[in-house]
Parts: structure tokens; sequence; C-alpha cells
């Protein structure tokens, strides 16, 4: 689909919001003309959407362009310019565009997508003192200015193992592929041990194709005295059959409470291995996604891809941004923005909070909600 013929809101929305964003902006103001003052524009904010509009992804980057443009509808700010910038989905692209963000005076970059796109970006962005709100979920990637918005291993680690020590846990372990998932997942578990005092989690990285039984047997014999937890990374059935194994290597008088994370909630038969009915993981809330999902497709007649929401939050966190003043070159790190996702709230350090919602896997059917997101920064999350 070219950029010429995607998508618009339809134009009985377009004239409605336009019309009630002009509304707004007059409440309560004397008139210019009536005070003998010249009539004057209020000055535009440019915000750049570091997008990949040409190349394998473009269909994904012109959806997410859509979303952005759908956030700045919603929150009626009319002095904010989108600068779509394409980035062809390569680093050398994003670091290009950029620059030329920087040159076309934006306030705020919204991308790149992905991690080495988000790398690239940031040397110039940070140059130009221009922060970045990225889609990417790497949050090695973050740090003053440069923010990543996507839903990371850490943010699930800590919720999920909170929960868990609520219900009393204090020995953690991890089961994941030897990938960057996996490791991501070890070293969040690694952190939340060490800020919580916990001792050390027995930590089992292995290969794709290594056998359940193994794994498990392996995770049992590192774990003397046993393990109150367990958390897999893996997915599907690879996750239902290390998760039937955990007993017969040995993990049991209690068995280990089993911990997952988001991914699960797009598979239902979850519920299917006995072993994994009641665990617990941690992802958005659905009801947020369903109802933006509902109004996108509302205003473009078509399904949002997953990383539209993405897109959607970080175009209005930046147009939030841009009414600040000039001198502060980053979000207010003190608000939580209501997000797809679930609620955000950016840190100075580049850190975003995040509050997911708790679920169990059940027997039959879609995992059930057991505590809804709770606020950035607080209890819980």
């Amino acid at each position: 689909m070219s950029l010429l013929s995607r998508p618009r809101l339809p134009r009985r929305t377009s004239v409605i919001l336009t019309a009630l964003v002009g509304l707004a902006g007059c409440g309560q103001q004397a008139s210019p003309i009536a005070s003998g003052q010249p009539l004057q524009e209020p000055p535009r904010s440019r915000i750049a959407l570091l997008l990949p509009l040409s190349g394998p992804q473009a269909p994904l980057g012109t959806a997410m362009e859509q979303a952005a443009e759908l956030a700045l509808f919603e929150r009626g700010n009319r002095n904010v310019d989108f600068l779509p910038m394409d980035t062809g989905g390569t680093t050398s692209g994003a670091a290009e565009a950029a620059r030329r963000a920087a040159s076309a005076g934006a306030r705020v970059i919204v991308g790149p997508l992905t991690a080495a796109e988000t790398s690239a970006a940031s040397s110039p962005a940070r140059a130009a003192r221009i922060p970045i709100i990225a889609f990417t979920n790497d949050s090695a990637q973050a740090g003053p200015g440069v923010w990543t918005l996507g839903v990371t291993p850490a943010q699930q680690v800590r919720r999920v193992m909170g929960a868990a020590q609520s219900g009393g846990a204090r020995r953690f372990g991890l089961v994941a592929p030897d990938d960057a998932f996996g490791r991501a997942l070890a070293a969040a578990m690694r952190t939340e041990a060490s800020t919580w005092s916990l001792t050390d989690p027995v930590i089992v990285l292995h290969a794709a194709r290594a056998s359940a039984g193994s794994v498990a047997q392996d995770l049992a014999s590192r774990s003397q005295g046993g393990l109150d937890a367990v958390m897999i990374g893996s997915s599907g059935a690879a996750a239902r059959a290390i998760a039937a194994a955990l007993g017969p290597a040995g993990l049991t008088e209690p068995a280990p409470r089993i911990l997952g994370h988001a991914l699960w909630a797009q598979d239902s038969g979850m519920g299917q291995e006995v072993a994994l009915q009641g665990a617990l993981f941690a992802a958005p809330d659905p009801r947020s996604r369903a109802r933006f999902d509902a109004r996108y497709e509302g205003a473009f007649g078509e399904r949002p891809p997953r990383l539209a929401g993405v897109a959607y939050d970080a175009a209005g966190v930046a147009a939030r941004v841009v009414l600040t003043p000039r001198g502060q070159t980053g979000p207010s790190t003190g608000e939580v923005f209501d997000g797809v996702d679930g609620p955000i709230r950016l840190q100075p350090d580049g850190v975003v909070q995040r509050g997911l919602a708790l679920f169990a896997v059940e027997a039959m059917g879609e995992p059930r909600m057991m505590e809804p997101a709770p606020q950035p920064g607080g209890a819980g999350s």
C-alpha cells in the first residue's frame, strides 16, 4: 500500500475533531481582534516520526504512522506537526533520518523501530539535544534522552516476581532459550533478586533444541534445597513440555510456582498442560488494547498490527513533551501516561516504568486476570 493511497481518518471525523480542537482553544480567552492585538498563529512544534516507509517493513511503518496520527487527533493538539521520515528499516537510514529531523527543527523523535536502528539514531539525536521515544523493547538502548516504549522483559519479570514474593516465594529459578530474550530475562531476574536481597536465582539457558527432560534435570541438579518459583522463558509446546518435566526431574514437595511471560497471553492452549494450570505471568490489559483496536479500525477501516499501539503511545507522549518549555529535553517524569499497553511513567535516566496486569493460566480457554495493572512506581508494578 503506498503512502498516497493509505486510509485516512474519515472526513466527517476529521471535521468534528478539528472543530472540537478549535473550540477548546477558544475557551476563556480574550479575542485578539477585540483587544486590538494583531491576529497571530501560535508557534507550531515538530515531531519527527522515524519509520520504515519503504522496504519490507513499509506496511508496518504505514500502520504505525496512522496510529500516530490517531493519537494526535484524539489529543487535540493543533500546534503540532508530524514529520514522517523514512528509515528504510536500516541502521544507516535511521541515523540519516535523525540528522534530517535535527535539521528540520524537530523537538522530539518518535521511533525508530528496532534496537539497532535506535542505537544508530541516538548519537545524532543526542548531539542535537533531541529526545527519542523509540519503539523497541530492548532496554539496553535506553539512557538519558532515549526511552524505549516496548514492553520489556525486565518489566514482566519485576511484576511476576513481585507477585510470587507476595505469595511467599524467596528462591527463584529460570529456564529459557539461550537467545536475546532469554538472556534479558536472566539479567532482569538477577537484578530483581539483588534488589530484594534474595539468594541468587538458578539460571539455566539452554540450546533451542534441547530436550525438556534434560533442561528440567539441569535445573533440578543446580537447585539443592528446591525452588519456590520457576520462570519458563519458552512459549507454546516447548513451555508445556518443560513444565511437565519439572516434577519428574525432582522439583517437588512442594512443587515450585510456575511463572511465565507476556507471550503466553496469545496462546489459549497453555492450560492444556496440567502443570501450567495456575501459572502466573504479567502482560498488558487486553481491554485497553481492544478499545484502541476498535478506534483504529473505525478510523482506517482495518485492524492494526500490534506495534501500532506502541506508535500511538509514543506519539501521545511526544505531543505532551512539545508542550513543555524548550529548556526541558524530555517528558515530565512525574506524569503517568495511559497507554494502549497500560500506564507508563518515563524516568530521567531513560527507564520506563510500566503497569502490567497479572494473569493466571486457566485449564481451558483464555487466561484469567488476577490483578489489574497498577500505577507505575507503586506497589506491584
